[in-house]
């Protein structure tokens, strides 16, 4: 009993590793290290005398061993977790959707609209970083750009503005976002002899301009639906992007992820002008 427990445990750890793409992102779900995961990993292709993993500077891809691996560990998962998680809904798929702060905000706030009645489990991950589609760091993102990388799609949604807004023109101090994106780029240079708040969320720059204290750089998908708020300048025509809905191209012929990508096309297209 004890041989089968530590079987399974490395398979867990196998499948994790596989759909992750990689030791870092596995961390999370399984609650051990990056290097005890290496190290399981390195041990498990001893015992299977293959090799389980290409290791590249960026993840782990499957080599044809692994995916054969990982077809009959599910297998054995969509078995085990019934008897050891009466809860556990084999079903149910988990579908990751990246994004950032303020399409993250939006999507959660239309979460059931996004479920439906589907039997989907949603994890939003809200980063500015892109996530790595290829290696289903997420199955779902929203990006500043159409898609490059091989095996991708995408699809445009909206054209993104951004202007300054402030409760009252009056109010000179400006939130800064600390971050690399356009935007707190943006606010960097033009508010070098400024006074300014500096913040680390995207979010807290929207509650100094909701408490009266600065002015900061929103969506106008955001500031435009505060009543509370004023456009104080035009839209400014450098932060100007398009927005793409991006999507491992197999991934967005599964019926419930083609449902739930129609779903976020469809509030975002109403939501982002």
């Amino acid at each position: 009993m004890n041989e089968m427990n530590s079987d399974w445990d490395d398979l867990r750890l196998f499948l994790a590793v596989a759909r992750s793409g990689g030791l870092a992102a596995a961390v999370a779900e399984t609650g051990k290290s990056a290097p005890t995961l290496g190290r399981r990993m390195l041990a498990l292709e001893r015992r299977l005398s293959c090799t389980l993993f290409r290791r590249l500077p960026r993840g782990y891809d499957l080599t044809d061993d692994g995916h054969d691996l990982l077809t009959k560990a599910a297998a054995i998962e969509s078995q085990i977790h019934p008897l050891i998680n009466p809860a556990f809904d084999q079903d149910t798929l988990l579908i990751k959707i990246s994004a950032g702060v303020w399409v993250s905000h939006l999507l959660c706030e239309a979460a059931s609209e996004l479920i439906g009645s589907d039997k989907v489990r949603l994890r939003f991950i809200a980063a500015d970083e892109l996530t790595d589609i290829g290696r289903r760091e997420a199955l779902i993102g929203i990006r500043n750009q159409r898609p490059s990388e091989i095996g991708l799609a995408g699809r445009r949604i909206a054209r993104i503005r951004f202007a300054v807004y402030a409760r009252e023109e009056s109010v000179a101090t400006w939130a800064r976002v600390i971050g690399n994106t356009p935007s707190a780029r943006w606010v960097k240079d033009a508010t070098r002899n400024a006074r300014v708040i500096e913040v680390t969320s995207p979010r807290n720059a929207l509650d100094l301009v909701l408490a009266g204290t600065a002015r900061a750089v929103l969506p106008t998908f955001i500031g435009g639906q505060i009543d509370a708020l004023k456009q104080i300048s035009p839209v400014i025509d450098e932060l100007e992007h398009d927005q793409w809905l991006v999507t491992h191209h197999e991934d967005r012929f599964l019926p419930e992820v083609r449902r739930v990508i129609d779903r976020i096309y469809a509030i975002l297209e109403a939501n982002t002008v």
